[in-house]
């Protein structure tokens, strides 16, 4: 990871690397000062603190620490499925983070992969697949538990909310893409469930998401989600692409990608949370967020000893494949 620094240090390495690469200071500064400008007139400021708060620290949290189940709790139920959900509350959890994807006549559902082929017993690719035959596969049929929750359906988006706001669960909605589908169809659920502004929040990897969800509604509380190298390399550690020259481009792109995470998107997208990879998260890098009014929430903490360092040393939200044993992180 890059140094962090504050904003004034930041214009001012600016500053200085375009002044060392063209020589000209009437150049350098007219950069630097659009930079700037640029953030100062599109950026989106961050929604109330004490909103954010209700959010992130809901009156149900046990301690100051929220539990978040990763897809519902993928462990313990089968993965973004109202089975899950109802898992989730009853193993104590405050809240789920839930993926959004969308059917191929366009209906949002839950959804990690774009495919179906390896949480159901369907084959294909969710872009491919109208939600009446969506509807018709087995959620459970690859869980461990598949036994327990055979049947269980892929629900749509507004389902999983009712459910969630029924249960009085947090829901961390965690976008995939299409942010113009995403926006629209989050924003008319906002529309419909008020209750959402105070207990829920819209996260994504996509920085362009989380900005067209503050232009379309500015009152929803939202976060980046970040993971070291996630561009050159899957969650389990190995490279995305064979070819070498790629492999090394993309590493770049990861260096430029986590520099702006962490001095220019989250203060143009005005959010209020930061999700990490747990193995980015120190007492310093939790302060380095507190210090902007971010919160830090960690994922994905899947173990009774790491659980407790969240909890009682860091005191930091974190993201958990399992509320009732220990297992591997769920990619």
């Amino acid at each position: 990871m890059l140094p962090l620094v504050d904003e004034k240090t930041l214009f001012s390495v600016v500053f200085v690397v375009v002044l060392l690469v063209t020589r000209r200071p009437l150049w350098t500064t007219v950069v630097t000062s659009s930079l700037y400008v640029f953030l100062a007139m599109f950026r989106f400021p961050q929604v109330p603190t004490d909103r954010a708060r209700q959010v992130l620290h809901p009156a149900k949290s046990p301690g100051k620490v929220s539990v978040v189940a990763h897809r519902g709790g993928g462990h313990d139920a089968p993965e973004n499925t109202i089975a899950a959900i109802r898992e989730a509350s009853k193993n104590g959890a405050t809240g789920v983070e839930l993926d959004l994807e969308f059917s191929a006549d366009g209906i949002p559902i839950l959804m990690h992969d774009d495919t179906v082929d390896r949480t159901t017993n369907g084959s294909g690719k969710l872009s491919q697949i109208r939600f009446s035959d969506l509807s018709q596969l087995d959620a459970a049929a690859k869980h461990r538990l598949r036994d327990k929750f055979a049947g269980e359906k892929i629900p749509t988006l507004e389902e999983a909310v009712e459910e969630c706001i029924k249960l009085q669960l947090t829901i961390y909605f965690d976008v995939k893409g299409h942010p113009d589908e995403a926006a629209a169809a989050l924003s008319d659920l906002y529309e419909k469930h008020p209750v959402l502004y105070n207990s829920s929040i819209v996260c994504s990897f996509e920085p362009k998401v989380v900005y067209k969800m503050r232009q379309s509604n500015p009152k929803v509380v939202t976060a980046l989600t970040h993971r070291r190298w996630s561009l050159s390399h899957f969650g389990d550690g190995s490279p995305r692409f064979l070819s070498l020259w790629k492999h090394y481009w993309m590493v770049c792109m990861d260096v430029v990608l986590d520099w702006a995470h962490h001095h220019v998107l989250w203060k143009l997208c005005g959010i209020s949370a930061f999700l990490v990879q747990k193995n980015s998260v120190s007492p310093d890098y939790v302060q380095y967020w507190s210090s902007r009014g971010v919160e830090l929430v960690a994922w994905t903490v899947n173990t009774r000893v790491e659980k407790e360092y969240y909890q009682e040393l860091l005191q930091v939200n974190y993201i958990t494949d399992s509320l009732v044993e220990d297992c591997e992180p769920h990619y």
